[in-house]
């Protein structure tokens, strides 16, 4: 399945955009669940890939919101430098989440191809 590679990809991607974090950008929630690999349907798995590939995209419009908010809020070099730092461990939680959430995931995708 391309999902490993898509949110590996998608991981390099939003550290690019590392270096913002506010109030205005919502930090994005994983999918709720994580289908059994060994239980679940067809239906369900390409589900959850789903879910998981709108979850990536939430983390990469998270960076890019992050981004704008360190252009828009930055006034001086101080404060600069104090948001970006701020905004880059939020990033990085965003990313930890993202890779940990997706590691079980594709877990259960090779227990399912293995069927």
């Amino acid at each position: 399945m391309k999902t490993s590679a898509i949110l590996h990809c998608a991981a390099a991607l939003a550290f690019a955009f590392a270096g913002s974090a506010q109030a205005d950008c919502a930090f994005p929630k994983p999918p709720a669940t994580i289908p059994d690999g060994k239980t679940a349907s067809e239906e369900e798995m390409v589900a959850a890939m789903n879910a998981f590939k709108a979850y990536n995209d939430e983390v990469n419009e998270f960076g890019k919101c992050l981004d704008q908010e360190t252009k828009d809020k930055a006034a001086g070099t101080a404060q600069l430098m104090q948001l970006k730092t701020m905004q880059t461990k939020k990033l990085n939680a965003a990313m930890d989440e993202l890779q940990a959430k997706a590691k079980l995931f594709n877990e259960q995708v090779r227990i399912f191809k293995a069927r």
